[in-house]
């Protein structure tokens, strides 16, 4: 090899690099995009969308979590032992007063009229042959008349 081929070597070994580095130099415009949709606009309306519907779904449960809260509190207040006994003495003395009652009006020992109080009501009855007739009128002074024939039960 002579240096005139040893030159050309050179020389055309160093284009080849040259064309290949120019080559893989080359490179695309930069462009700066926004990925946040209200910045960029491109799907702004479903990225605003999603947005709405997580806020609203967000205060639904916390409105839901109120309310179980408040009914879980309601529930505890009525489930006390001090509730549960005037519940239990309500519902004993409401039902020996409908005894009594009962007795009063179809007993052995009835009385033809009686009246009694009762939570601000007043109870009338009357007994004629026909028919029992009670009367109740509330604080308001409705009045609420329920008739019972006596000919017509039989047992």
């Amino acid at each position: 090899m002579n240096l005139n081929d040893s030159i050309f070597f050179i020389i055309g070994t160093t284009i080849i690099l040259l064309v290949v580095a120019i080559q893989q130099i080359q490179a695309d415009e930069m462009v700066h995009e926004f990925k946040n949709p209200s910045f960029s606009g491109v799907g702004t309306s479903s990225h605003y969308l999603t947005i709405e519907n997580q806020e609203t779904n967000r205060k639904q449960a916390i409105k839901d979590e109120i309310e179980a809260l408040r009914d879980e509190l309601e529930r505890e207040k009525t489930n006390t032992v001090e509730a549960r006994f005037m519940r239990n003495l309500t519902s004993r003395i409401y039902a020996n007063l409908a005894r009594q009652i009962e007795a009063s009006l179809f007993g052995e020992e009835t009385s033809k009229s009686g009246s009694m109080e009762l939570d601000g009501n007043t109870i009338e009855y009357e007994i004629t042959d026909e028919e029992v007739r009670v009367t109740i009128t509330d604080e308001d002074g409705n009045v609420t008349e329920v008739i019972v024939p006596i000919g017509g039960f039989t047992f």
